[in-house]
């Protein structure tokens, strides 16, 4: 196979320098500290704000000067999840990409093109001074993907541009003129752990392989969560056998449908085989209802050595139960367009310390009343189980303006080069441009990008073409606005 060409060239030469930068998200120091040198290195005004958002303005070039401010905008951190079998340090490794047909991926991580391709187009754009273009605000916010803090902490002022571009979406030829907002419900269950049974056989439950995805964006593609599926198995085991947890490890990130789930659980030593027999049919069944969607999915059931303490009884079945009970997934679809409107993900159990088990996750919706009703719902069958419940504050949405200006250089001037009208939407995911109508009215906004698949998992990947379309309708934008 022929091997593909990294076009535009100045991009990806970016991007390989952006991998080289450690960025998780709230631990971004050695980035805003490359982008900022990055910025003076030019000889161009640069600015970290409190928080540690950095923008760089580049001057109009020639005769472009009475154009009005454009404001190019993308997120500095990325996801940092990784193959349980992959050894890799998100605080001091770079990023391995290679190329698969037409393909960028990364060996066994997340790739960081979400949002680095955004980044590195802004910085190609800064280095490069044949281009033509009004002034420009390149913006490059922190913590993106773990509360959108960058965005909510920027005081404002800080942007001073009259159209914002944002960088930051995955699908060529789809511009996003609105968003859902977010918010995240985080749980605790609390208890004194008991000794275990004196007839106890531990098991290790061990669900692996899944698609994952963006919990928000691919949450309609009837994906399976880990933590879902091992909730269903441990239900039934309570029922039937008595099943005691003694530790769970399942799902991470919030904004992320859970992968992976893995627990210790004790049966009594006369079901042990009963159960085994069980959890085989369980398998085939759950992959029979995914067969479609999730073609690697992994069943592990190993023995494993005694643990010493157990779930208290009660608090095992409250738990247990809640973990069945708690919605999941869509929760209700738009009445206006083809879109979800309101969803919840569960996105990680995890006991944290001996007692405590902790449990998070995240509710989406384009309206607010119906955020908070989807947090109530899911608040109350955890209330109901006699956890801890905290409904953080979230992230509002963005709402479209169908007089935008910005949206209608960005329609005409993609027709113009490719000859086909694009497709405008809104998206069922948090993006900083529901904060930044908060803080700058009036500010005419529209989001795309090139196609990105597998995000916020190691099955990430870029497809390299469409990163040279998104290049020229940009340079086009710019040129016409």
């Amino acid at each position: 196979m022929e091997k593909i060409e990294l076009k535009p060239a100045s991009v990806f030469k970016m991007f390989a320098r952006i991998n080289q930068v450690p960025r998780p998200s709230k631990r971004e120091e050695k980035m805003i500290a490359f982008l900022k040198d990055f910025g003076e290195g030019l000889g161009l005004e640069t600015k970290v704000d409190q928080t540690g958002n950095v923008l760089i303005r580049k001057p109009a070039s020639a005769g472009m000067e009475s154009k009005p401010t454009v404001i190019l905008q993308s997120h500095m951190d990325m996801v940092c999840e990784k193959n349980n079998d992959v050894d890799f340090d998100f605080d001091r490794d770079a990023i391995q990409t290679y190329v698969d047909g037409e393909w960028m991926k990364a060996k066994g991580t997340t790739l960081g093109a979400d949002d680095g391709i955004g980044c590195a187009m802004e910085m190609a754009i800064l280095a490069d001074n044949s281009l033509k273009h009004g002034p420009l605000e390149c913006v490059f916010t922190r913590d993106e993907e773990t509360g959108l803090t960058g965005a909510e902490g920027m005081k404002a002022g800080f942007m001073t541009g009259q159209m914002l571009i944002n960088l930051d979406s995955e699908d060529e030829g789809e511009m996003f003129v609105s968003c859902a907002g977010g918010c995240r419900t985080a749980v605790t269950f609390r208890f004194t752990p008991e000794a275990a049974p004196a007839d106890a056989f531990f098991l290790q439950l061990t669900i692996k392989g899944l698609t994952g995805g963006h919990s928000g964006d691919d949450i309609e593609k009837k994906r399976a969560n880990a933590n879902k599926l091992l909730a269903r198995f441990l239900y039934d085991g309570m029922k039937a056998w008595g099943l005691r947890l003694s530790d769970i490890q399942a799902g991470g990130l919030h904004n992320a449908i859970p992968r992976e789930a893995s627990c210790l659980v004790c049966i009594p030593n006369k079901y042990k085989e009963q159960a085994r027999v069980q959890w085989n049919i369980f398998a085939a069944e759950v992959q029979e209802e995914f067969s479609v969607t999730e073609k690697t999915m992994e069943f592990l059931l190993e023995s494993a050595e005694a643990a010493a303490t157990v779930l208290p009884e009660d608090v095992n079945r409250r738990l247990i139960c809640a973990l069945q009970a708690v919605d999941n997934g869509v929760y209700a679809m738009s009445q206006d367009i083809a879109l979800v409107e309101t969803s919840s993900n569960l996105a990680s159990i995890k006991q944290t310390e001996p007692g405590v088990i902790a449990i998070n996750t995240s509710q989406r919706s384009s309206l607010l009343s119906n955020r908070k009703n989807m947090a109530n719902t899911v608040a109350a069958v955890f209330e109901l189980a006699g956890a801890e419940v905290e409904i953080g504050e979230g992230y509002p949405g963005w709402a479209m303006n169908p007089k935008s200006e910005l949206l209608r250089i960005t329609r005409e001037q993609y027709v113009r080069l490719f000859g086909k009208e694009p497709i405008v939407r809104g998206i069922h995911a948090g993006l900083e441009c529901g904060l930044f109508s908060e803080k700058y009215p009036g500010l005419d906004m529209v989001s795309f990008g090139p196609t990105l698949r597998g995000v916020h998992s190691p099955d990430e990947r870029l497809l390299i073409p469409t990163v040279d379309l998104v290049w020229k309708h940009l340079l086009a934008i710019l040129e016409n606005v």
